[in-house]
């Protein structure tokens, strides 16, 4: 019997699957990186997942690999084809290599697919992609079950330990499971029994063909969060169908991509969605996995001590910090990098046809160009600004063996984060400034806080490069009254100033998102699952089909108006993945949103304003001012005046990086990217 691990012995217990034994209950969920789709960046791949093996994943899951292709997500995407055996060698060697264990995703896009020769249950289009779907024919059904059962036998071939196949999230499989998408009254829909029939015989088929000692996981979508969805009894009938017809495991799928409902964003709780595997876990006699906002390993732990699952999935954790299960083992859980769900490095380039990477972690998928390497001439190297450009800078110049000292004007690191933190649905950003504080623990930087540094200061430390991370300031928009003393700031309102009733904000890109989410955000409905599920309208009403209901408004701190000056949709420079979450929970807290804006002037009546040419007052407690920011760059003149200028990125003088460089909006991605890539060659 195996030693009952000292930390997480839930998490880290090994699983045996007959065939085959897991070393720990953590599946790297599959997270599409825009590497599947060419061959040439095999290598790549290989090299990340390999460093994820490294660092302890039971089991790793691809980005998926369509079968044939009508199942591509993009022309000439990613598929699983007899050719593309020798290229996924290099993959599953490499895992292999390091002891880990992996699975293809077999993933058909059917009406989600970006191309004009997509496919599905019936002719249904779809709402996020521009192609209409031609329903398939009983013929092309067959033949579809099929590639799936080939494309498994050539992940065999290639030397995967299983493959996982695609059923939830909106594609092909659950496309034939809701009434939503299948209108067939033939053998293939009509009943929910034949609705189901698409993916209990692709499992059978699967099984089949790839024989017993193989993993075939079955991703189930257990809510699928649209209107006609499945019922729960639907449900529950399918997982044991797909149990009978072969399958090892059953994943947990949440929502489908047309969803109204988030599912996977930083406003999510942690966790929001055990509830419904622990709900299905009784009905069956094989592994089930938990998934969605699970990112701890504690929470992670107590998921499987209360019996809700089997196995938990971890997709963008493990972007975040490829050593997750290794620090985890070693209960070095304060060392995790967390991932802060925010989507806008990893699903926002996903969906943009772009390489995927890490806001927190920017060598994910990049792991073969952007190496950390030991410096070969250490250097003494001031960093002055602790925001996440400096914070990155400076543990990644001090990890590869640099003598680094970080100067932080205020009493605690973090900059920008600190506010972003208080914002309710991004409490997850204190994570980061966690991770960052012990890492500047772990890797020796000197760290010198309510220290305003200055030229002379710099100069006479007689450091061979000195970096400029102090980040930025608000900016202040030319406006009558604009010293008004109803005239808050967004910073002083986020630090705790006290606010009225009814505000008017000037400027709604993403921190005048933030602040009206702040400021109509009851403290009784932040971090509360129950209450969120009821805002989004979530259910778990066994014959309520899509788990979905009508969403419940919920209360509501103060009467806020939204303002901009640009005509057109506020918040359209939001992100892709997370910019319809902050209109959607806007409006349902009142906020008011007008476009084309004027700001005329603040005086005791409020603010004034014309709109589409007519003048209008806002008679509001507070006016707070969120119109930007500018650069602070009060040091790179002077510093560079003083001394040598760095033209190549390489040798000593000033480097800028961060806000510091540009201010528009708050790019925290491109800040903490900048830093660690100029640390990394420095």
């Amino acid at each position: 019997m195996p030693p009952v691990a000292p930390h997480h012995p839930h998490l880290l217990a090994p699983l045996d699957l007959g065939h085959v034994t897991l070393r720990n209950r953590v599946v790297m969920g599959s997270m599409h990186t825009g590497l599947e789709d060419r061959r040439r960046d095999a290598g790549r791949l290989a090299a990340y997942f390999a460093e994820r093996a490294r660092g302890g994943a039971g089991l790793i899951v691809t980005g998926g690999y369509a079968p044939n292709r009508s199942g591509w997500l993009l022309p000439l995407g990613g598929r699983m084809s007899a050719s593309a055996v020798r290229h996924h060698r290099r993959i599953t060697d490499a895992v292999h290599a390091e002891g880990g264990r992996i699975a293809l995703q077999l993933l058909h896009a059917g009406r989600y697919a970006y191309h004009p020769l997509s496919v599905s249950a019936s002719d249904v289009p779809s709402p996020i992609t521009p192609f209409r779907p031609r329903a398939l024919s009983g013929w092309g059904v067959e033949r579809t079950i099929d590639d799936f059962a080939a494309a498994a036998t050539h992940a065999r071939d290639a030397g995967y330990d299983g493959v996982e196949i695609m059923g939830s999230e909106g594609y092909l499989v659950n496309q034939f499971l809701a009434p939503r998408t299948n209108r067939r009254t033939d053998a293939w829909g009509g009943t929910p029994e034949r609705r189901r029939r698409l993916a209990v015989e692709i499992v059978r088929r699967t099984r089949d063909a790839v024989g017993p000692d193989f993993v075939v996981v079955y991703r189930l979508s257990l809510l699928d969060l649209v209107p006609d969805g499945q019922r729960w009894d639907e449900v529950v009938a399918l997982a044991r169908e797909v149990e009978a017809a072969g399958a090892s495991i059953i994943s947990s799928g949440i929502g489908w991509h047309e969803s109204r409902v988030p599912t996977i964003v930083t406003s999510v709780p942690r966790g929001a969605f055990t509830w419904a595997t622990a709900k299905l876990r009784p009905h069956v006699g094989i592994p089930v996995v938990a998934a969605n906002r699970v990112n701890g390993p504690a929470q992670a732990d107590a998921i499987l001590a209360r019996g809700d699952a089997d196995l938990v999935s971890m997709a963008r954790p493990f972007l975040a910090d490829p050593e997750w299960i290794r620090k985890a083992e070693q209960g070095r859980d304060d060392e995790i990098n967390t991932c802060i769900a925010c989507n806008q490095a990893c699903l926002d380039r996903a969906f943009a046809n772009r390489t995927v990477s890490c806001l927190v972690n920017p060598r994910a998928a990049h792991e073969t160009e952007l190496t950390i390497a030991p410096a070969t001439t250490p250097r003494r190297i001031a960093v002055v600004g602790a925001g996440p450009a400096g914070l990155a800078c400076a543990t990644t110049l001090a990890e590869r063996g640099h003598a680094v000292d970080l100067f932080e004007a205020g009493d605690a690191i973090g900059g920008q984060f600190r506010l972003a933190m208080r914002v309710p649905g991004k409490e997850e950003f204190a994570e980061t400034l966690r991770y960052f504080g012990r890492r500047i623990e772990t890797t020796g930087v000197a760290l010198h806080l309510d220290h305003a540094v200055d030229v002379a200061t710099l100069r006479a430390g007689a450091f061979d490069a000195i970096v400029v991370a102090t980040g930025v300031r608000p900016r202040v928009p030319a406006i009558d009254g604009i010293d008004h003393p109803r005239v808050l700031g967004y910073r002083e309102v986020l630090e705790g100033a006290r606010v009225g009733g009814s505000v008017a904000i000037i400027g709604a890109g993403g921190i005048g998102f933030d602040v009206a989410e702040f400021l109509t955000t009851t403290a009784s409905s932040t971090l509360d699952a129950d209450a969120w599920r009821r805002e989004w309208g979530v259910t778990d009403t066994e014959h309520q089909r899509g788990a979905i209901v009508a969403p419940e408004r919920p209360p509501v701190a103060r009467r806020v108006h939204l303002l901009q000056r640009r005509t057109g949709r506020l918040g359209a420079g939001l992100a892709r993945t997370s910019g319809w979450v902050h209109r959607a929970s806007l409006r349902r807290h009142g906020v008011e949103m007008v476009a084309g804006v004027a700001y005329d002037r603040i005086d005791d009546d409020g603010l004034h304003v014309t709109v589409d040419g007519r003048p209008r007052t806002l008679a509001v407690d507070h006016v707070v001012v969120c119109a930007g920011q500018e650069s602070r760059r009060d040091l790179v003149a002077p510093l560079r005046a003083a001394g040598p200028e760095a033209t190549d990125g390489t040798g000593p003088g000033v480097h800028v990086i961060g806000g510091a460089d540009v201010a528009a909006e708050l790019d925290a991605q491109r800040a903490i990217d900048q830093g660690v890539r100029l640390a990394a060659r420095l």
